[in-house]
């Protein structure tokens, strides 16, 4: 994989999972309690043996950047020719942010071009699955292809947020549409289309040729999914490559959390007793930044249910968190979370530092980094309540609490944040 340099689109706005993309780039929303969305995607290349890495940034890149220093920097070796680089817009061709994502990749190509790879894979930093790409490396070359893409099966009606493929028996693509209207289905199952996963091997000549070209054009969206790849299908080689989990062989695992409800959803997925996505194994790990912090801690336990007791049941519980007499159920717990006594969080997300009040009641809700719930708080009960605390709700009635809430400032704790109101 040396002479392969992976490309990482890490630039959009996550418009979609406002409130939590305020202050932060979607790739660098935390998930599963101790990790960022991008630490997917990086612990797949690092475990596929690819070392050079661009990771191309544009809104509010700043926490993102933080989290590679932190979390990223100590795997390359720079004097072996490793490297993760946090690659902002240089904005070398024009005044404007990047139009799409192959005028992302062209602005950027002479940081492409410099480092000589004979093959460039092109990746998106927001999707959480587990995938080695040294076979699809491998089968873009062994095909003599000048672009491979990453293939998943999805039902029709999921087709609909996809790029989708047709294609022949040695898996050449002989159609694309972009998020048709009515997919075309598999000819093995008609109810099963083949969905691109924005996941690219590229030749890199071909690449460069494409790149150019499709700059020219004032009609051009500038997007790999909508302009280059339809435009290539016919003249040049196009494959599909079939993802296959590293977990499961068969049920692969691959989400796009781009909304508030998927976000949810895949990180419900977590707790499950045999989760489709495994974070425990140690033959594909997902790494992280790893706080200095003490291990959780569970206090006051008494037999009687009624009574104060620490306990977290079907949960993920992070370092430094304490259940001071308070209680968690199916929910993802993260850093130096603090829940007091009598207490009761269930189906919940909470991010690092959050404090929640004694005889405080949480369902079905996310809070964001340093909020303090004052006491006897109740939250995801009483929709139109939180709606007039000005709070996010979703369709499914998900309830978010960000920190530019209406807060007040909270009285001395030994967790920083603020209290809502």
């Amino acid at each position: 994989m040396r002479d392969t340099l992976t490309v990482i689109l890490a630039g959009g706005r996550g418009s979609r999972l406002e409130p939590l993309t305020r202050d932060r780039a979607k790739p660098a929303v935390p998930f599963g309690g101790l990790y960022r969305i991008i630490d997917f995607v990086l612990s797949n290349c690092l475990n596929s043996g690819m070392r050079r890495l661009l990771l191309l940034t544009q809104y509010k890149a700043q926490s993102l950047d933080r989290h590679i220093n932190l979390a990223w920097r100590g795997y390359f070796c720079r004097e072996l020719g490793e490297f993760i680089d946090v690659v902002p817009p240089q904005q070398r061709f024009a005044d404007n942010w990047y139009q799409g994502t192959a005028d992302a990749v062209y602005q950027n190509i002479y940081a492409i071009e410099r480092e000589q790879p004979k093959d460039v894979v092109i990746l998106a930093g927001d999707h959480i699955y587990k995938m080695n790409y040294g076979p699809m490396v491998e089968f873009h070359r062994d095909r003599e292809a000048d672009i491979t893409i990453g293939a998943l099966r999805v039902s029709r009606e999921e087709a609909k947020q996809f790029g989708v493929m047709q294609t022949d028996l040695d898996h050449r693509v002989t159609g694309f549409q972009e998020k048709p209207e009515d997919p075309i289905a598999s000819p093995e199952d008609p109810n099963v289309c083949l969905a691109s996963m924005g996941i690219y091997v590229f030749s890199a000549r071909f690449l460069y040729e494409q790149l150019c070209s499709d700059a020219t054009l004032d009609e051009s969206d500038h997007d790999f999914g909508k302009n280059i790849i339809p435009g290539a299908i016919e003249d040049h080689k196009v494959c599909a490559f079939p993802f296959l989990d590293e977990n499961r062989k068969q049920d692969a695992y691959w989400r796009d959390v781009g909304t508030l409800d998927a976000y949810y959803e895949a990180s419900m997925d977590l707790i499950g007793v045999d989760p489709l996505l495994n974070l425990y194994d140690q033959h594909w790990p997902i790494r992280a930044f790893q706080p200095m912090l003490p291990p959780p801690k569970f206090v006051f336990g008494s037999e009687d249910s009624s009574s104060r007791r620490g306990e977290a049941l079907d949960s993920i519980v992070c370092q430094g968190a304490i259940f001071s007499g308070g209680s968690a159920a199916r929910s993802v717990i993260g850093p130096n979370v603090r829940i007091n006594s009598y207490a009761h969080v269930e189906g919940s997300i909470l991010f690092d530092e959050v404090e929640v009040g004694r005889r405080c009641r949480l369902r079905r809700v996310i809070v964001d980094k340093g909020v303090r719930i004052p006491p006897e708080t109740e939250i995801g009960y009483d929709p139109a309540a939180d709606a007039a605390r000005g709070f996010t709700l979703t369709e499914s009635g998900l309830v978010i609490i960000a920190r530019e809430e209406e807060l007040i400032e909270s009285p001395p704790s030994p967790l920083s944040g603020r209290v809502v109101v």
